[in-house]
């Protein structure tokens, strides 16, 4: 059932992303007088699953959820209509419409699909704000894991200070981190300043992790509620109990007994509980799935987000920011790429992937902020220069602009279909990818 709400979301999220991308192409085509042949949700090979006649445009959905396009009458794209080519160019058509207008034309879905996340940012900062996780408001520090104690990071440690300057949301802070930008961090040990280096090779480190084994937010295991056969309600604990330990270890926070927790699957042992002030152990029998059977408190209830509160008028830049920030952030997500320290094969994902973002409950909130990140995706992209993609287009009209002629129709059409085969290979390149990651 899980998989098929994301399923759904992740259908619902392309669908929109699609339509938007081809309708920014499609609207500024019909501005320009320029004929559209097709307008279609989905690709159509062979037979489409509905089409309808409107004007001088056919508009359809196909079967091959691989994206979209409209036909632009007297344009060299994934139709490969060579015999409308062969004819004299018409007014109506896109060749023969000045190199300005048909850059216009091209840049249109990447710009619609920008302008889309600015709108999903615009209302959700209006509408509920920006909800987010100050770094000094992790009043019980960090877990330190096996990558953060290389650096010289400590169960306990408060982070004060990343490349000298105090860091404010703790999202954008593990952000830096993942992009390589932290050469320095300044933590709080006890009552000392501990100044620790990040050396040159601990970025390829985390990124071979995938993220994995670095630093968690420490919060308290505070019991919230059990399952129906709970070995925790079992033993005695009640509802508001601090489980703080466990054989005799310590493991104060919730992520240190989760770790620790399954060196005793199936054995009798004790739990150490703090209820009122007062420290005691309670004999338990521990289940060979290592669980207890208890609910944690959600620890951002335990730690105080806060919210930046956007009126109307303030909430349209700071979405129009948001959205270019975004987008400027996952342009150096790409360059990372092509660094020797990341294996960029298994860093591209597919379908799977993807879809696996959304969550396994229907969220609407989680839904449109994902359908914001997916349409930047969407329009970065696109605007590659790569051929069959929105950026090889561009890529040639520059070219156009510049020597003040166009490429030779024949290359074109060559350079199309070396865009569409690298297309393909990726496209079946990652979803690859996904499958084998499944079995492993």
């Amino acid at each position: 059932m899980d998989i098929l709400i994301k399923a759904l979301q992740f259908f619902l999220s392309l669908s929109i992303l699609v339509v938007i991308h081809e309708l920014g192409h499609f609207l500024f085509a019909r501005l320009f007088k320029i004929k559209v042949e097709k307008f279609y949700l989905f690709f159509n090979p062979w037979f489409s699953l509905f089409k309808i006649k409107r004007g001088d445009t056919e508009y359809g959905m196909g079967w091959l959820p691989l994206g979209g396009y409209v036909k632009i009458a007297g344009m060299i794209d994934e139709s490969m209509d060579k015999e409308q080519m062969k004819q004299p160019p018409k007014p109506y058509e896109f060749r023969s419409k000045p190199a300005w207008q048909r850059l216009i034309v091209m840049v249109g879905g990447v710009f619609f699909n920008v302008v889309l996340a600015a709108l999903i940012y615009i209302v959700m900062l209006f509408s509920m704000g920006d909800e987010y996780l100050p770094v000094e408001n992790l009043r019980y520090g960090i877990v330190a894991e096996s990558l953060g104690k290389e650096i010289g990071l400590e169960t306990g440690d408060h982070i004060v200070a990343i490349n000298g300057e105090k860091p404010d949301d703790w999202m954008s802070m593990l952000h830096n981190f993942a992009r390589g930008d932290v050469y320095e961090v300044t933590v709080r040990r006890n009552s000392d300043l501990k100044q620790l280096q990040v050396p040159e090779d601990f970025f390829g480190k985390l990124i071979a992790a995938r993220g994995m084994d670095f630093v968690s937010i420490r919060f308290p295991f505070i019991v919230d509620g059990f399952l129906p056969e709970s070995a925790a309600r079992e033993a005695g604990v009640q509802v508001g109990d601090h489980i703080k330990g466990i054989g005799g270890e310590d493991t104060w926070s919730f992520i240190e007994f989760a770790r620790t927790i399954g060196d005793y699957a199936g054995q009798q042992t004790s739990i150490t509980i703090e209820r009122n002030g007062e420290t005691f152990d309670l004999d338990i029998s521990i289940p060979g799935q290592a669980m207890v059977g208890a609910y944690r408190k959600d620890p951002f209830e335990i730690l105080s987000t806060e919210v930046r509160e956007y009126g109307l008028l303030s909430a349209i830049p700071a979405g129009i920011s948001k959205a270019y920030s975004t987008t400027r952030n996952y342009f150096r997500d790409l360059g990372l790429l092509f660094k020797p320290e990341v294996n960029a094969r298994e860093s591209l994902g597919g379908f799977i992937t993807i879809g696996g973002v959304f969550s396994p409950t229907w969220d609407w909130m989680h839904f449109w902020t994902m359908t914001a990140f997916l349409s930047i995706i969407l329009a970065v992209m696109n605007i590659l220069p790569i051929p069959a993609l929105d950026g090889g287009h561009v890529m040639f009209l520059f070219y156009e602009i510049i020597v003040g002629r166009k490429p030779p129709e024949k290359f074109m059409e060559y350079a199309q279909m070396v865009g569409m085969f690298l297309l393909l290979a990726l496209i079946l390149l990652v979803n690859l990818n996904d499958i084998l990651r499944l079995f492993r």
